[in-house]
Parts: structure tokens; sequence; C-alpha cells
């Protein structure tokens, strides 16, 4: 089962929130300084850039650069609150709207505020999810014109201009840029697409200015693996990755895959590493959406590469052909590694398709398949040479499991009734 913990400082605003395991109504949300008016909107808009805020839905862009894009676009524009996660190892949004979806839901109209728009989006494919936004919109009426939009579950159906097209009408699949989404979006609007835990984490900043430094250098991760059982833990940017698989109970985990499939694989010096975005992309790896599949001792990191790759490959949206074909490739290349029977060039063929594929397909599952493929090769090249016409027990074993579970998070306790005491 999948755990829930903080590990911020005392006096941070958190995401978490106080039960983590109960859908928080609009009471409650309320009561503790939700939907408060005192931060206007040009005010917040201030606050999130001097905060340094960045979404988090992967890319990690400046959140009031993209805010102000949207505002300066000229015309009534639309706000989305992305909840779709794509990448297996990560349960946070899902989470979010399952548990606090009054957060997200204040975040999105501060974001309406700021941008000056008049219609707004959730956009999601967890059914449970759907449920408490659903409620919650009910609970309490926006103020801004919002709709929720399911989709089908797919590695690409969270990519910005997927959620247009899928909003639109259209299916759930990447389309060539530009424009992209903050030029013409849904019903050709200007669009913000926003992460559902980046409108969380706006919706804090309008709470407790004095705290923005601290939200927006705090984060959600999914940890897993190891051995041991995941946890979404809420983390200050600065802790080691080595002391978060300890947090998640990893013992002396063998390095890790970083970012949900998009980081890459890392050795184990690389632990060591600080969890900050600059940081990370400095080393050759990311954070991503905060997906952490740490290697548990013996477990071989050619046959997690492998298992990453074949779930890229099944997930491709078939549009580009070079994404079929390359993710393909190395699938079947890394495949072969795991049985001992690739090639003797397997190295060279890896490096050149990780060098020379990223950025050519529709959206980035082309260039999660290259990174895979380059950083088993930086991070690990003596196994590489290791599996070259030898059979690797570890590899024999089960494929890695690449999903997680998300938390338990129970309905909205309703107060029982205290019955008056009888008269005698």
């Amino acid at each position: 089962m999948t755990g829930t913990h903080s590990l911020t400082r005392p006096g941070t605003p958190t995401v978490l929130g106080a039960a983590p395991g109960t859908t928080e109504d609009a009471g409650t949300y309320t009561a503790t300084g939700g939907y408060g008016t005192a931060t206007g909107p040009a005010e917040l808009l201030e606050l999130i850039a001097t905060a340094g805020l960045r979404g988090r839905g992967g890319a990690g862009f400046p959140t009031a650069v993209k805010l102000r894009a949207v505002r300066d676009a000229g015309t009534r524009p639309v706000v989305v609150a992305n909840g779709e996660e794509g990448e297996p190892g990560s349960v946070k949004d899902r989470w979010l709207l399952r548990a606090r979806p009054h957060l997200v839901l204040d975040g999105l109209e501060r974001a309406a505020q700021i941008t000056g728009a008049d219609r707004g989006y959730v956009y999601l494919s967890d059914a449970a999810a759907g449920d408490r936004v659903r409620r919650a919109l009910a609970e309490r009426a926006p103020g801004l014109e919002v709709e929720v939009v399911d989709t089908p579950h797919a590695y690409v159906a969270g990519e910005e201009t997927a959620v247009v097209r899928r909003i639109n009408g259209g299916p759930a699949l990447p389309t060539a840029k530009p424009p992209r989404p903050h030029e013409q979006g849904v019903g050709d609007a200007p669009t913000l697409v926003a992460n559902v835990e980046t409108l969380a984490r706006i919706a804090l900043i309008a709470a407790r200015p004095d705290q923005r430094h601290r939200t927006a250098r705090t984060t959600l991760v999914t940890l897993a693996g190891g051995g041991a059982d995941p946890l979404l833990a809420e983390v200050p940017y600065g802790q080691t990755l080595r002391s978060l698989a300890a947090a998640q109970g990893s013992t002396e985990p063998s390095g890790a895959l970083m970012g949900g499939l998009f980081g890459g694989l890392i050795s184990p010096g690389s632990l060591g590493l600080a969890l900050d975005p600059d940081t990370l992309t400095a080393a050759g790896t990311a954070l991503g959406c905060g997906a952490l599949r740490f290697l548990a001792p013996g477990e071989c990191p050619v046959s997690l590469a492998s298992a990453a790759l074949a779930h890229l490959a099944a997930e491709s949206a078939r549009q580009c052909g070079v994404c079929v074909a390359g993710t393909g490739a190395i699938r079947d290349t890394v495949g072969a590694l795991t049985t001992g029977t690739a090639a003797p060039d397997v190295a060279d063929r890896l490096h050149r398709w990780s060098t020379s594929l990223p950025g050519r397909g529709a959206c980035g599952l082309l260039d999660a398949a290259a990174g895979t493929a380059g950083s088993l090769l930086r991070a690990f090249p003596h196994l590489v040479r290791s599996h070259l016409g030898n059979a690797c027990p570890a590899c024999a074993a089960p494929a890695a499991r690449l999903t997680v579970a998300v938390p338990l998070v129970v309905g909205p306790v309703v107060p029982h009734q205290r019955t008056a005491p009888r008269s005698r």
C-alpha cells in the first residue's frame, strides 16, 4: 500500500494537508484559510514570480511567465487544471484531486483571475478523482464556469496539446507546435494548461504570502522500488536522493530511475545529488513529475530500462513514424541485452539513437526513450558490456513493476449527530 508522509519543516504550508487519507470538504478547506480574498490577482502574480514557482507537470517552466503569456494574449483566455497523470510511477496528481479538490479549484480560480479567464476545465482520467471534483464543485459554486473533462488514460494524454485537442472534442493526442496552447488553445482561445500541483501551490501562496519561497521550493514526490512500499512524500528542495530512499525504506539502492520515465537512470554514485531541478539537470538527469523508482540491491538496471522502454513503446501515439520506429528499435535492442542476444555494436547504436532522436516527435515520448538509452550507457556502461553474449540471471526475474497505487483516500467524514439525553 502506498503511504503518505511530509518531510517539510514546521510552519511550511503543506499540499498534503492535515488529513491525507480523507477528502477535504468545502467547510474544512474554507475554515483553514482557503478561498480567501486578501491577495489580489496582480499581487499574487508578483508573489508567484518572486517565489520562483515552477510547474510541477514535468517541464518545470516558470509559472509566472506562463500566466503572463496567457494574460497578455489579448482575448478572453481559458484555464485548465491538468490532472491526467501519464507517468506510471507518479500518483501525486490523482491523490490531490481525490483528497484536496478544493485546494486545486482554489488555485484554478486564482489563475483565472490573474489571466482574465471566465472558463475553466479540470482534465482527468481517474474516475475517483472525477467524482471528488464534481462533488467539490457542487459544494461550492466556483467564481468561473468549470467543466470536468474525462479522457482515456494514456502516457501522452497529459501533454498540453493533447489536453487541448481532447477538450476541443478530438482524441487526446499531441499536435505539432506551434501554435502552443498559450497562443491558440481551447476553442482557439489562449489557454493556460497547468498541472494540478502547480495550481495547489498557487493557492497556498495566496493564503500564506509570507511562506511563498518555502511553498515554491517544496514538492510532492512519488518514491517507489528498492524493495519497500511506495511513498507519496512532500519534501523541500535540497534533500539528497539517498535521504529520500531512506525515508521510503529503500536499503542501499543501487541506483534509480528518475523523473518518471523521463529523467533516465542514475548510478549509486549519483544518489548524493540534491533534489533540486537545476542540480539534477546539470547532472544530466531530471526531476520531471517527481517520480523516483529506486533499484533494489541485486536488481539489474538493464532489466529496469527494458521495462521502461517496453512501456514507452506500447504507449506511443503512433502518429509519428520516427517515434514508432525509434522507440521500437530501442526497446528491442535493450530487450536483447536482457537475454544476452544483443549484437556487438549495441553500445554504438544506443549512443547514436540517444543523440539523434530527441526532438523529432510531436511530444516527449521519443525523447524519454532516447534518454533512457543514453542514461543506461552513461550510468552502467560495464553492465551493457557484461550483457553481451551472456544471459543475466537478474534479468530473468519477473519484469520490474512500474505502476504505483494511489494512496487510499476515503470520502469526507460526516459528523455523527449527537443524541439528546432522554428526560426522566
